[in-house]
């Protein structure tokens, strides 16, 4: 098992998982940062700890597929 990188290399390989444009990119970075709030706001509940993890997770990866986008 080798380390895992989430970094962008292959921004054709992972055209359909990610926007191609800054600013569809900002668009659904700043959707998965709502949606995490939302499972932070509800950390008490099982449901919420999940949609929080998750979406931190999205964000971390959608962020660093963002800052290698093109202005």
């Amino acid at each position: 098992m080798g380390q895992t990188d989430l970094t962008c290399e292959h921004p054709r390989a992972l055209a359909r998982f990610y926007a191609k444009n800054r600013r569809d990119g900002a668009r659904l970075l700043s959707s998965a940062l709502v949606i995490t709030t939302v499972g932070a706001i509800r950390i008490d509940h099982p449901v919420g700890q999940v949609v929080a993890a998750l979406g931190s997770l999205v964000c971390l990866y959608w962020w660093q597929c963002y800052r290698q986008l093109e202005r």
